[in-house]
This record gives structure tokens, sequence and C-alpha cells, in this order.
């Protein structure tokens, strides 16, 4: 085999099938691979332009050659000899070369060990990944954005519309980020003591927002992005078991255990999202909300009270607990936002309080709080708002400016899935008038 081709393939495949094959390679492996090249490399930016540049032979050599057996492993192959390949253009050789070339030599197109370790061991390649991104030496937002990209798999647009930020300002922070950590030499490896304590909450951070995205996917054909929202659960067991004295590490398990718990309901079988008040709640996973309510007894029981994943938590378990939409304790959920908005305050949260207004003590009283926040301008750009204003217009029987505030919603809206549901509702008022 000529150097710098990859592990043996399995033969031809039609085009379509090797780049189906590839997606869905890179959608559930990506992280992982950027984290075993990381380790291998010590550079986060080296690693993934490896891993980048592996995944553009990939979909080359998948529809010409075939699907390799071990497709993770295919990738982490071809990733190591890219990066070798760097370094030498780069340096002359040293450590991190003999490092690579010693992994590269081991393997020959079969299953990457890495790959294939216990998913919720506590030195988790990914984990250490996530605490590199989330460097101090980094700003909240390149954080954020870096570790969206290299550990969720997220591309720069996906991030822009979950930011509501222009996609070149999610591109340079991305970059910036990348040669401030090579600049600062910072290691690959969890770190410890009081330095893990003090990044725990970038971490958390970052693991909700990957877990967000994955249940309401901001852009594309699927209302949920199940891979996504599983990497984040894990990574939060991971996280709990790490910090297991830490509210906030257990109320972010609770909040994401409770939450993905509604999963099996929330979808049709056309793929069209589900409403709440429609879910089959005998669909929702029991063993989830039991594993949820736990970790957010476990967090109470702290003797610090709930943060804000906490909170987050105990609205989640009114949904789970209650038997019906009617039935929810909706004026405890307005309480639990109230608390929220005053430790964590943003438009979002006063957006929730609204909905929970609506349901608690009617729509005129939700009604109330969305008009405040359109006023001082939150949200702006976001399809939000609207959707929340137009659906309590709906019940306060004001059609007309309902179907506005809907499509207003509907033309700002980037997934596919929630613009026709919101299509559906003004569909539905133009035909009630």
């Amino acid at each position: 085999m000529a150097r710098g081709d990859g592990p043996a393939l399995s033969g031809a495949v039609a085009p379509d099938a090797g780049r189906a094959a590839v997606e869905t390679a890179w959608r559930m492996h990506s992280a992982r691979i950027v984290a075993t090249l990381a380790r291998s490399a010590g550079d986060v930016a080296l690693a993934e332009d490896a891993a980048q540049e592996a995944l553009a032979e990939a979909l080359v050599a998948w529809p010409r050659a075939g699907v390799p057996s071990n497709p993770a492993g295919w990738l982490v192959t071809v990733g190591r000899r890219r990066a070798v390949d760097a370094i030498r253009r780069r340096v002359a050789l040293d450590d991190r070369y003999a490092a690579l070339a010693h992994d590269t030599a081991r393997e020959d197109g079969a299953p990457d060990a890495d790959l294939l370790a216990d998913p919720d061991t506590i030195d988790d390649d990914v984990l250490a990944l996530m605490f590199v991104a989330c460097h101090p030496v980094l700003s909240p937002e390149a954080q954020v954005a870096l570790t969206l990209r290299v550990v969720g798999g997220l591309t720069s647009d996906e991030i822009a519309r979950a930011f509501l930020v222009p996609t070149a300002t999610v591109q340079a922070r991305i970059t910036r980020a990348k040669r401030t950590l090579t600049a600062a030499r910072v290691p690959f490896a969890v770190p410890e003591g009081t330095d893990r304590r003090e990044r725990l909450g970038a971490v958390l951070a970052v693991v909700y927002s990957v877990f967000t995205e994955g249940s309401s996917a901001t852009s594309g054909d699927d209302w949920l992005r199940p891979d996504l929202a599983r990497e984040a659960v894990r990574l939060a067991r991971v996280l709990a078991h790490l910090v297991p004295d830490e509210p906030e590490a257990l109320g972010l398990l609770a909040l994401l255990e409770l939450t993905a718990a509604r999963f099996p309901a929330r979808v049709a079988p056309d793929g069209s999202p589900v409403l709440l008040e429609d879910q089959d709640r005998r669909r929702w996973d029991r063993a989830a909300i039991r594993r949820g309510r736990a970790a957010l007894a476990a967090a109470a029981g702290g003797g610090r009270g709930l943060g804000a994943y906490g909170l987050q938590a105990a609205v989640a378990e009114c949904h789970a607990v209650a038997p019906s939409v009617a039935a929810t304790d909706w004026e405890r959920v307005v309480l639990l936002y109230e608390a929220l908005g005053r430790l964590a305050p943003s438009p979002v949260v006063d957006l929730n309080r609204a909905v929970a207004l609506g349901m608690a003590r009617g729509p005129a009283a939700g009604l109330a709080v969305v008009d405040d926040l359109a006023r001082r301008g939150a949200l702006a750009g976001s399809h939000q708002l609207p959707a929340v204003r137009g659906e309590l217009l709906r019940r306060l029987g004001r059609d007309a400016e309902a179907r506005d505030e809907l499509g207003r919603a509907a033309a700002r809206c980037g997934n596919a899935q929630e613009r026709r549901l919101l299509q559906d509702k003004i569909a539905a008022l133009a035909g009630g008038g």
C-alpha cells in the first residue's frame, strides 16, 4: 500500500451510498476522532485540520473503493497520517512526530482501540478535548464556538444560527481560539483539583449548548439531532461522576435526562414535530425520567440549593410527572422560572416564563410579558418570540394578528420541520377565518 493511502476498503459502492456513509461516520464519531488525534498530536488545531483532511479523502475514496469495515478507525488512521505530514512540513521530527508515527505504525485498517474504549471512563478523550476547548485563555464565546465545532461537529452556520450571530463571526472565533491554544501550549488533559472546578462552569455550558442543538435543531430537515443529544447526555454523566459533589453538574444531568425522556414521543413517523399537548406520554422513557429525578434529588440534597440547571431540571420534572398538559403544575413552573430569572436573567428565561404564565393565568398574562420583551428589542431576529406571541394571540381569538406573528416566525425559522409546523398553524387559522 502506497504511503498516504487509507486502510483497505471493500470495493466500489454507489456514489450516494458512499457519501452517506461518510456523513454518518462523521456525525457519529467526529468528536472522538478529533479527540483521539488531539491526544496523539497534542494540538487541537492540528487535530481538527487533520480530521477534516481525512474527511475530504473519505468523500473521494469511499464511493470509489468502498466503505471500510471500521469507518471511524479509517478516519483516525488517515487523520494521523495527515497530521504527520503537517508536522513534517512545519518542524523537524520531534516527540510529537514520534508519538504519531508509533500510533500510525500499529494500525492498518484494524479497529482503533481508542474508539472502542468504555465510553463512560473518566479519562475520556472527548472530555479532555472539552476541557482544552474551555481553557480560560479563551473567551466564553470562543469556548462555546470551538467546542461545538470540534466536539459537537456542528458547522459554522449551525453555530451562528444557534447564537444569532453572523457565520463570519463564528469562523473568526474558532480560528482565533485554535491559534490561541496552540500559542499557549495548552496540554491535552483533564485538569486536576482547583483548575478543574474553575473550568467546570464553561464545560457545563458547552454540554448544555450541544444538547440544546440536539433537542431542537436550529437548521436542516430534522427536528431532533439525537446523535448530538446522546453525546451531551453521555458527557453530562461523565461530568457528574467526575465531580459528584457539584450540584450544577447533577442539575445539568437531571435536565438532560428529563428532557431526552420525551424524545420518543416528540417526532411523528413522518419526521414532523409533535407538540407537548399532543404527545403520547406512555412513550416517554420512564427509565430516563427515574435517572433524571434521582440526579435532581442529589443536586437538591447537597445543601447549597439548586443552580440554573437544577431549576430548569425542576421545570422538566413538573412536565415529567404530570399526566397531561392541563394537569401540569403551571404555577410551580412560573415560580421556578421567576427564580431562574433572578439567578440567571435572560430574554429566553422571560419568554419561557411568559409561556408558563399563559398556561397558569391565561394568555393575556403571558402576552404582557412577551410584549414587554418586544418593546425592549429582546431576541431580535429570533423566531421564538413571534412564535410564542402568535400562539398567545391565537388563544385570545386575535387570529389576524396571530397569523402575522406566526408568518414572521416561519420566515425566521431555520429548521424545516419547525417551519412547516408554523405554516400549518397559519393555514389552520386562515381556514378558521
